[in-house]
């Protein structure tokens, strides 16, 4: 590596490293700020175990913050590396060395390129293990979580109900399981049974759930008559366990189409085979394209913003700062608005793949036009 490029190199790791923990800072400051008395709702905590919970949230969240925060993050380290040497006349210098503009912002792409890396890592390898501590509120505590269970479906096409699930013993409280086959004919699930009882605690040995109760007339497996069979009076079974691939750990992610976001790919591929219902299927596509446009959109902008940063009067910076955070600040806009329109019907369809992929569609060529403008 050439003397310049180390030294462009260093001072866009500089910028890298204050932008990250200003924007990062600011993030949760104006959360904590926003959600201070919800931490503070236990009274029975000290002020040193409320203190290590809010750090522990904060910790486990900022994979998170860096997530939604990565593509900006990286325009902001852009602007202030190219901030110092424009106002140091370095610019200047070094163009009349005869070195193009384009050769020093290769260690900036390049680096970015690496920290793009980071941000898949982050979300394929960081995220999914944390998930189901990513969802929990700023009011609970750690492994005293509580949620409602509204009809989560396993890979067998079952429907899972309870009235509470309690994290810390991985129980379900009044569970309701409907079973349910599909169709050959029709390709349409329906009802074949239910399974009811008062408890059903999660077994980590054998991955099934086990299934309790004091009162005999639940626990119990209910088969439902079809199609001829519908008039046969249906006799119940008792039933000690119900063996399903969702675990205690999916439910608290899997209780709220929102939450997916935190699976893997891997993950979200296998959910969007199981999945019955054909708005889930769609909310599953866009999870999985913007997982992989998101990436690529980062660096789209980052490619918008070094042409105009590469400036070489001190007296344009400004401006050129400006006009970069406008138009990644554009970006960034379209591509939120392009994920809220991804499942919804437009123009009589739903177009998940087209919503994803339309912002590296206007802005790829834009950044490709301003590189090739450049005045080197």
């Amino acid at each position: 590596m050439k003397i310049l490029d180390r030294y462009v190199a260093k001072n866009f790791i500089i910028g890298y490293v204050i932008a990250f923990g200003v924007l990062m800072g600011l993030r949760i400051i104006t959360d904590l700020f926003v959600n201070l008395d919800e931490f503070t709702e236990h009274a029975d905590m000290t002020t040193k175990e409320v203190i290590k919970n809010v750090l522990t949230f904060y910790c486990l969240n900022c994979t998170l913050y860096f997530r939604d925060f990565a593509g900006m993050i990286t325009a902001v380290a852009a602007a202030f590396s190219f901030g110092r040497m424009v106002r140091s006349n370095e610019l200047v210098a070094i163009m009349a060395s005869g070195i193009s503009l384009k050769r020093i912002i290769a260690p900036i792409v390049f680096l970015a390129l690496l920290l793009t890396g980071v941000l898949i890592i982050d979300q394929e390898f960081l995220i999914p293990p944390l998930a189901d501590k990513l969802v929990r509120s700023h009011d609970d505590l750690p492994g005293q979580e509580s949620y409602d269970v509204r009809f989560i479906s396993d890979s067998k096409g079952s429907l899972i109900n309870s009235q509470k699930f309690d994290v810390g013993t991985s129980t379900l409280h009044n569970p309701t399981i409907l079973l349910r086959q599909l169709n050959a004919e029709s390709r349409i699930w329906e009802v074949v049974g239910r399974i009811t009882a008062e408890k059903a605690v999660y077994n980590e040995q054998t991955g099934d759930w086990d299934l309790h109760s004091r009162d005999a007339k639940t626990n119990e497996l209910v088969p439902y008559g079809v199609h001829e069979k519908a008039d046969v009076l249906a006799v119940p079974e008792k039933v000690r366990f119900y063996k399903s691939d969702i675990t205690a750990k999916d439910i608290p992610i899997r209780r709220k189409s929102e939450h997916k976001s935190l699976l893997s790919f891997r993950y979200l591929t296998i959910l969007e085979r199981q999945e019955t219902g054909i708005r889930d299927r769609f909310q599953l596509s866009s999870q999985k394209h913007f997982r992989i446009t998101d990436p690529i959109i980062n660096l789209v902008m980052l490619m918008v913003s070094l042409p105009i940063l590469v400036c070489r009067d001190p007296k344009a910076m400004k401006s050129a700062v400006m006009i970069s955070f406008s138009i990644t600040a554009a970006c960034f806009v379209t591509t939120f608005i392009c994920k809220m329109l991804a499942t919804e019907v437009v123009f009589d369809k739903v177009m998940p793949a087209l919503w994803a992929w339309l912002p590296v569609f206007i802005f790829l060529p834009i950044a490709f036009v301003e590189l090739d403008s450049m005045k080197t």
